[in-house]
Order: structure tokens, then C-alpha cells, then sequence
């Protein structure tokens, strides 16, 4: 098997918890704007893709989108660091790669400076050699271009790479791209909604990819 020098990251739900800080501001999003009671698995369904990808379910008003937007980003600051918590081994196995000389990367549907924010908040910031934003591409997961622009950032070949992330956009994602994929099971995503997107590596536990 080609050996591996090109680790890239989900952001949310697999180097950072910020699930719960997700799911309050996105229902509270919903109750101001919609009057909505959420569905657990229909706000699964759309975590890991942008908000105007998911809040255009509800309206298809662009305009409203913009202010449902602002209310979920308006909420999501006040309790940002309250509620963002840090993954069991996350840094220790980022420091691992790092010592082993490998290419690090995030590519993530949340706005570079937010996700940069994140990584400082949870004590993971100054890691990364790039960052990809869904504010710096086009086409965001599951589409294939957020991580092909982290591999031309990196000037990485794709079947030297891998793209680990906790959702089924993220595994579609990594896939079309050309890397290898990983899916974090350590995230909310239970593995039977993983399964169909067939990642080549199963990670119960984040110091499983220093093996790799």
C-alpha cells in the first residue's frame, strides 16, 4: 500500500467537539425563524455541509437564508467557548504526524477564520500548514473541490493523502478527490450512515491514524 505523507482533517465532530454548540445554535436558529421543533436525524443529516446549503430546506427566500445565517452565527459566538470541548487523544496524535514530518490539513464547510478560531480555542492552533474554508471554494462537501484545493495548497499527490472526517460529505468528499478516506468514529455519525460511502480505514480511536 502507497505509504502516506499527507494527513487532511474534518474540523467539527472529528479534531473538535463542537457538536453540541452546533446542534443548540441550529435549533435555536429554527425556533426563532421557522416556529420548529428539530428532528434529531434531520439535523444530523445536514451537519458537515454549509448553513446555506441547509437552512435553503426551509425557505427559498436567499434573503431569509442571510438572516438565518446571521442568527445561528450570533448564537454560535455566545456560546462558543462554553460549550466547545477537545477530543481524547486528538493532540497527542497531532503531534505524532508532526514529529513524523507529514503535510497537515484542514478542510472544513465552516468559514476559515471560525475554524481557525476553533482549532485556537481547543489548543490545536499553529499545526496546520493550510486551512481550507467553505468561504474559499465554490463547491463545498460532498463535492470534491475543497479537497483538491487543500492538496494543490500542499502541492500533495492525492494517492499519497488521506481525508478523515466524521461524516458521510466528508468520505464522499475525500473519495472523489482521489485520497484515501477515514472515517472517525469517534464523532456523532453512527457507522451505519458511514458504511455506504465505504472508507478505506475505520478509526475507532484518533492515535489509530499514527499507525497508518
Amino acid at each position: 500500500m502507497t505509504t502516506l505523507d499527507t494527513f487532511l482533517f474534518d474540523l467539527d465532530g472529528t479534531l473538535i467537539d463542537s457538536i453540541e454548540l452546533i446542534r443548540v445554535s441550529y435549533v435555536h436558529t429554527l425556533r426563532v425563524h421557522c416556529g420548529l421543533e428539530l428532528d434529531h436525524d434531520v439535523w444530523l443529516a445536514g451537519l458537515g455541509t454549509p448553513l446555506a446549503v441547509q437552512f435553503r430546506r426551509y425557505t427559498d427566500d436567499e434573503r431569509e437564508v442571510e438572516r438565518m445565517i446571521a442568527t445561528y452565527r450570533a448564537h454560535n459566538a455566545e456560546h462558543h467557548d462554553a460549550l466547545l470541548r477537545g477530543y481524547p487523544e486528538v493532540r497527542e496524535m497531532l503531534d505524532a504526524l508532526v514529529r513524523r514530518g507529514v503535510k497537515l490539513g484542514i478542510v472544513t464547510s465552516k468559514q476559515r477564520a471560525r475554524a481557525i478560531l476553533g482549532l485556537e480555542r481547543c489548543g490545536l492552533g499553529g499545526v496546520f500548514d493550510v486551512v481550507v474554508g467553505v468561504d474559499e471554494v465554490r463547491n463545498p462537501k460532498p463535492h470534491p473541490e475543497p479537497v483538491t484545493t487543500a492538496l494543490a495548497l500542499l502541492d500533495a499527490a492525492p494517492e499519497r493523502a488521506i481525508y478523515v472526517g466524521d461524516s458521510p460529505h466528508d468520505l464522499a468528499s475525500g473519495r472523489a478527490a482521489g485520497t484515501r478516506t477515514g472515517a472517525a468514529l469517534w464523532g456523532p455519525f453512527p457507522r451505519a450512515w458511514l458504511e455506504p460511502e465505504r472508507p478505506d480505514h475505520w478509526l475507532a480511536r484518533p492515535l489509530e491514524l499514527v499507525e497508518l
